[in-house]
């Protein structure tokens, strides 16, 4: 009896710390890659905009908690996270296999395709046999890199890593790229829409498994407190409206919530 007592007041102690562990966060770090319009980027007065950085701040609102945003390269998000440099990364994040092996993930955010980027009339397209030989930028860490290294080198395709998305754009606008490859919404909101961008347009999705859709918030592994943190604060934006709110001021009726 004595030892069932003993193992039900361990278990009750488990229970507190757990509870004090969800409790503990009065201020929510993400770490964010300003290069990414219309998801995330830098007005002129250099402030963060966009539509993941409107759903962290809600996110917080409804959390009660303080946003903190920290700026990093895409590719140091993930060892940023490792680092305790941020509690959780809100910057287009697609869930792969890889990377939850390493990390973790809230539940979905948004999702959204991979498209080409090329200038019009070029006679490019989504097929690779139309881009052998041509030069293809994408931005570090992301999963277009992957495509890029496993799809795209193999095909005779000449592919430039950059360090952000404005760097690879203004390597395309200015002819050093023939095309660049990033998300589907991200060019046609962020680049296409932008008086550089007039000349230029998108391929249809490219449809591969190295890039699945589905966007979500990283954070460290095995963090079960945080991951029920944010998903109650991501239901609660889809119970009362605000995920909606957001999506629409940022991309009118387009519906970019699959719902998994």
């Amino acid at each position: 009896m004595k030892k069932a007592l003993l193992t039900l007041s361990a278990l009750a102690l488990c229970m507190a710390a757990g509870s004090a562990l969800a409790k503990e966060y009065k201020e929510l770090r993400f770490g964010v890659d300003p290069s990414y319009a219309p998801f995330e980027s830098k007005a002129a007065d250099g402030s963060l905009v966009g539509f993941d950085i409107d759903l962290g701040n809600a996110i917080c609102a409804e959390l009660k908690v303080k946003c903190k945003w920290v700026e990093s390269d895409f590719d140091g998000m993930i060892p940023g996270l490792k680092a305790n440099k941020f509690d959780g990364v809100i910057s287009s994040m697609t869930v792969t296999p890889a990377r939850e092996k390493v990390i973790d993930f809230s539940s979905e955010l948004f999702s959204g395709p991979t498209s080409f980027v090329f200038k019009k009339g070029s006679g490019l397209s989504a097929d690779t046999a139309s881009l052998k030989g041509k030069t293809v930028g994408y931005e570090q860490g992301t999963i277009q890199e992957a495509y890029a290294k496993a799809v795209l080198d193999k095909a005779g395709v000449k592919t430039q890593a950059y360090q952000n998305q404005d760097q690879v754009y203004a390597d395309l606008t200015s002819g050093r790229l023939d095309a660049s490859i990033q998300d589907m919404l991200q060019a046609e909101l962020g680049f296409l829409k932008s008086p550089q961008g007039a000349d230029y347009e998108v391929s249809q999705p490219v449809d591969d498994p190295l890039l699945p859709s589905k966007n979500a918030i990283g954070i460290s592994k095995g963090n079960k407190a945080l991951k029920a943190l944010l998903d109650k604060g991501i239901k609660a934006l889809h119970d009362d409206g605000t995920y909606a709110t957001i999506q629409k001021k940022h991309f009118g009726e387009l519906n970019l919530y699959s719902g998994k």
